[in-house]
């Protein structure tokens, strides 16, 4: 899930200073011309049929995404089809986003938040309503998310990319296919690969896979659950390389750590660039995390519309397939199927069977919890 790390607790009470310190996007003075204003600027020789109204396109887009997670050549399509410029930036964690839009930053016109951030930013008022008549492309999706817990009806948020959190590892160096989370988070096993273990920075992950570890729900809220869940944290922390969710992949890759825990699309992606290695994923007998990802719009975008017709053009069903077939992450796109690649529609990690699915569970937004939450992380981090 391209997902998480500074707490919605601490982000809150640091708005005031973060403010001073954080700038929006270079944004388009007043509405420049076509910014989604109805005035019409200069379209490309031959728009695509794919750009909506030319006349209410703005000059430039301003999209926050994850790291790594779209093929550029999408991105370029996009400009040369509908001669919009797309200003392209990203973030590590839903925290991390959420901290930079509650500390200002206006500009950006396209984010990607995760399920239970969502919730978060839906109650926080921080979400345009979509106008469904610009994105007819709704109609591509799988059925089973158009009536996601987190927004029915897609009145918020569009499913960009969904999958799961497990284990990844080097099955030369491990010896066995690690097939629990015993293999990360019980002192004795985790010990075998000292210093070669990377964990996710992201407390919701993190913590709740320890949780499913222990036999508990991952969105529990039970202090002496999540004092457990501190304890093998603590227990395992002098075994582990690094807390890392932009590069534990490329880790692995490089061989600096033998086992770590992320999330699916971005371990195939080096598993099918390193056939000569013996790289693998798993999720866990006991269960792990499903999440989904999802295209939204902030309520201070300055080009709602033409965010509206870049979502549109994701959903396309060509479209669709370049994305999954460059992140290795499942499409809730049903549209898009034909376009993706055999190896990736056919391999069990990444489009898990329904038995495995049963184990799984999504994060949800925590309420007053979030703040145990918060000091449970916090002391794992500082000890």
């Amino acid at each position: 899930m391209k997902e998480r790390a500074i707490s919605l607790a601490v982000c809150l009470a640091a708005l005031l200073l973060m403010a001073a310190c954080v700038q929006s996007p270079a944004q388009e003075p007043a509405p420049a011309a076509g910014a989604d204003s109805g005035t019409e600027q200069a379209a490309p020789a031959e728009i695509s049929g794919r750009c909506g109204d030319p006349s209410r396109l703005s000059e430039r887009v301003y999209f926050y995404n994850w790291t790594d997670y779209i093929d550029p050549e999408i991105l370029t399509r996009f400009e040369e089809e509908c001669g919009v410029e797309v200003v392209y930036d990203t973030y590590a964690s839903n925290e991390d986003l959420l901290a930079k839009l509650q500390a200002g930053a206006s500009g950006y016109d396209l984010i990607v938040p995760s399920d239970y951030m969502v919730t978060t930013m839906r109650e926080l008022d921080m979400l345009r309503e979509l106008d469904h008549a610009n994105i007819p492309n709704l109609a591509n999706l799988y059925p089973r998310f158009t009536e996601a817990p987190y927004d029915p009806g897609n009145v918020y948020s569009v499913p960009y990319q969904w999958g799961t959190t497990g284990i990844g590892y080097n099955l030369d160096e491990v010896g066995t296919e690690p097939d629990s989370w015993a293999y990360l988070f019980d002192p004795e096993q985790a010990a075998q690969y000292a210093g070669r273990i990377s964990l996710l920075n992201d407390p919701r992950e993190l913590i709740g896979a320890v949780l499913k570890y222990l036999g508990y729900s991952a969105n529990s809220t039970d202090p002496d659950e999540l004092e457990q869940a501190k304890a093998v944290l603590l227990a395992v922390k002098p075994y582990v390389a690094t807390f890392d969710s932009e590069s534990f992949e490329d880790l692995l890759a490089s061989g600096d750590v033998v086992i770590g825990h992320g999330w699916s699309g971005d371990y195939f992606r080096v598993i099918y660039e390193n056939p000569d290695m013996n790289l693998g994923y798993i999720i866990p007998q006991e269960g792990g995390i499903i999440w989904t990802d999802n295209l939204a719009i902030p309520k201070t975008a300055p080009n709602p519309y033409t965010a509206e017709v870049l979502i549109n053009y994701l959903l396309d069903p060509e479209i669709g397939g370049m994305l999954t077939n460059f992140t290795y992450y499942a499409s809730p796109n049903q549209a898009a199927e034909p376009y993706i690649l055999d190896e990736i529609k056919e391999d069990p990690g990444i489009y898990p069977a329904a038995e495995t699915l049963d184990r799984m569970e999504f994060l949800r937004d925590l309420g007053e919890g979030t703040l145990l939450w918060d000091r449970i992380w916090t002391e794992v981090k500082a000890q």
